[in-house]
């Protein structure tokens, strides 16, 4: 038997190993089983090349547990070693065996997962004792036995061994309890292994006889060894697309919309089937992630930053050599091989969508709806997506139709351009709940887009400053006349007088958990007597921020609305009467009081021009007060007399709530209310 030290160049090499190789201790299982796949590939290369004349036999790499001794075992029948070669491929920390091997058969595309030194030593994270039993594939070769209990020392010695390959036994240590478990490690495999390219069994299949569950004598294989991404397009058809789909995410019933197989040779290798589901919900996104490998050794799900952020919201599975399997995710943002492969992926990603806008356009408007999301994240994160994809992104309006950026442009240019030359895109987000206001611009012959998704807003700020002379605006942010001015406004027909006293009839009748501002415009006498607008950019800026991106500080801010009152209409000229009629003489007193207060505050005013603050008397300084502090009080009478006026008649009440209902804002009591109100006027 011989014994020896370790090339390390520390004691401390295996406390650093337990803890800070791997930041996740069940990557050890990976790590094994990556080192069994690479000794059956080497075995399979060489017998290609006639280096090996023997039957290759069963490949299968089993994996068995022992719960009372507390071991696991990896074992292979791949291309074994040598004393000789456990010397150096074990003993020399850190030293590829992989990367020797293909030094020697560099012409050959062997795929090799990596690093038997480094990775195989990930194995005491979670055990006090390691033993390797291996024979070489070579001729009269003889078995031999490496163990070591974690310090630098070890021991080999022959043993006996009836076949080629290798057995990995692993010797758990208290502190890796959770791994003793069947569940466990079955767990691990499907993680990890799930792809890889050789059988993999562990424990034996089951089924149930007499009632009872039983064991079999039939291994249970644990992965798929020919994944849908590792073969050929030409072999496959839209039905092993859909079930590879499932496979992936058997806790996704639907079907995807559509899928793109990646194969690239040059300058990089890359392979992999990226899948365009249907997202309901961000915990959809959330759940269901990309799946990244390494020569079908699963790495990670964790792929932002990876590929460009749009790309996190589609499923599938990418696989390169070129990413580095044993790095951490931070590396991988920075290495220059991942950012061409992301690059890459965009591209495809874009010209698979363009091919199919392009060969079947009725299919793809059919799934826009539920691509939306995708390219419009998309448009907003990436340029070069956005120059691609800006062809085929369409906008849909209230008639279901579709339009390219393009089509809808010399679609409404002619008729919804303003007096100061800017192309104006009417939309909506509530069909239904905004039907008044569509219909209105529909009736001067507008078209109005139906803009309902979570991305919407972003996506209208962004192509504003992309499209010249183009501004997007909600039909409800102002009267019709307004949202496209084609002429100078007209002038409002009514005094500012009846404005003054028009206005506190109508504001004591609005809710007071928003702030409404009274509005006058000349509209249309067929136009509606009220209607509620509120402000563009503040409600988009608001809902900008309920998104994300920050500008918290607009979430936060009070809904302001505008009531606009339509001066043309036969029931507000009636309300103007009305107020006129009823309600001149109990305030003219007040208002002849508050004209006279007005004139001795213009009087003592003016006498003060030409003084500094400090120059004025205190006497003249509390009696402007005085004025002001009555004239206040005067113009509070009289607008509760005007309120409670407007409160108590019937007209006031009904036409603001019908502004409030067409604009769902009418509710629980108020809406009761108004039901009754409507009933007895219709009696009346």
């Amino acid at each position: 038997m011989q014994t020896g030290i370790i090339g390390v160049t520390t004691e401390n090499i295996f406390p650093i190993i337990k803890k800070f190789l791997y930041s996740d201790h069940e990557i050890f299982l990976r790590e094994l089983i990556s080192n069994a796949i690479d000794a059956t590939k080497k075995l399979k290369a060489l017998s290609s090349l006639g280096d090996f004349t023997g039957e290759l036999g069963d490949l299968t790499i089993r994996v068995s547990l022992n719960k009372k001794k507390k071991t696991l075992t990896v074992s292979d029948r791949g291309i074994g070693m040598t004393s000789e070669e456990v010397e150096k491929y074990i003993n020399q920390i850190a030293f590829s065996s992989a990367e020797d091997f293909l030094n020697k058969y560099k012409n050959q595309e062997n795929n090799l997962i990596g690093h038997f030194g480094l990775g195989f030593y990930s194995s005491f994270m979670v055990s006090d004792k390691v033993e390797i039993i291996t024979r070489s594939y070579q001729d009269n070769s003889v078995a031999v036995k490496w163990s070591c209990d974690g310090s630098p020392e070890y021991q080999l010695e022959e043993t006996t061994r009836d076949d080629r390959g290798t057995d990995v036994i692993l010797h758990f240590d208290s502190e890796s309890k959770e791994f003793n478990d069947e569940n466990k490690i079955e767990q691990i495999l499907k993680k990890y292994c799930k792809f890889l390219p050789f059988e993999i069994a562990f424990g034996k299949e089951k089924e149930w006889k007499d009632g009872k569950e039983i064991s079999t004598d039939k291994d249970k294989i644990i992965n798929n060894t020919k994944p849908a991404w590792t073969r050929k397009p030409a072999d496959l058809k839209d039905e092993d697309y859909k079930s590879f789909y499932h496979e992936l995410y058997p806790s996704i019933f639907e079907e995807p919309l559509f899928y793109i197989h990646l194969n690239v040779d040059y300058p990089f290798s890359l392979t992999g089937i990226l899948y365009f589901p249907k997202i309901k919900s961000n915990f959809d996104i959330q759940k269901n992630k990309i799946q990244l490998y390494c020569n079908q050794v699963f790495v990670t799900d964790s792929v932002e930053g990876i590929v460009p952020e749009f790309l996190t919201l589609l499923h599938g599975v990418i696989d390169s050599p070129d990413i580095p399997l044993n790095v951490s995710r931070s590396y991988l943002q920075s290495d220059s091989n991942v950012k061409k492969i992301s690059n890459h992926i965009t591209k495809k990603v874009a010209d698979r969508l363009a091919e199919i806008f392009k060969n079947d356009r009725p299919e793809f408007e059919k799934k826009w709806d539920d691509l939306k999301l995708f390219i419009e994240y998309g448009i907003i994160t990436d340029e070069k997506f956005y120059e691609k994809a800006k062809a085929f992104c369409l906008l849909k309006n209230t008639d279901n139709k579709y339009f390219t950026f393009d089509e809808y442009e010399t679609l409404v240019k002619e008729n919804q351009t303003d007096k100061n030359k800017r192309v104006i895109y009417l939309y909506c987000t509530d069909p239904v709940g905004q039907h008044t206001y569509v219909e209105s611009a529909k009736s001067k012959g507008y078209d109005v887009l139906h803009m309902s998704g979570q991305l919407d807003p972003h996506f209208i700020n962004y192509f504003e400053q992309k499209l010249k002379e183009t501004s997007f605006v909600r039909v409800d942010s102002n009267v019709i006349d307004k949202l496209i001015e084609k002429t100078d406004q007209k002038n409002i027909n009514i005094s500012l007088e009846l404005q003054n006293d028009l206005t506190p009839a109508i504001q004591g009748q609005l809710p007071t958990t928003s702030s409404f501002i009274i509005q006058y415009e000349p509209m249309d006498e067929h136009e509606v007597p009220m209607m509620i607008t509120q402000n563009e950019w503040m409600r988009r800026m608001k809902e900008m921020s309920a998104t994300g991106g920050g500008m918290g500080f607009y979430r936060d801010m009070p809904e302001n609305y505008n009531l606009v009152v339509n001066t043309n209409h036969p029931l507000v000229q009636e309300m103007i009467r009305s107020i006129d009629e009823n309600m001149k003489e109990k305030i003219s007193g007040i208002k002849e009081d508050i004209r006279k207060l007005e004139v001795e505050k213009t009087a003592l005013e003016n006498s003060h021009k030409d003084l500094k603050y400090e120059e004025i008397t205190q006497a003249d300084k509390d009696k402007l007060e005085e004025l002001r502090n009555n004239i206040q009080s005067l113009n509070k009478q009289k607008e509760n007399k005007l309120s409670e006026y407007g409160k108590e008649n019937k007209l006031f009440r009904q036409l603001i709530d019908l502004a409030l209902l067409a604009d769902g804002m009418l509710k629980g009591e108020e809406l009761t209310r108004f039901v009754k109100r409507s009933v007895e006027m219709i009696k009346a």
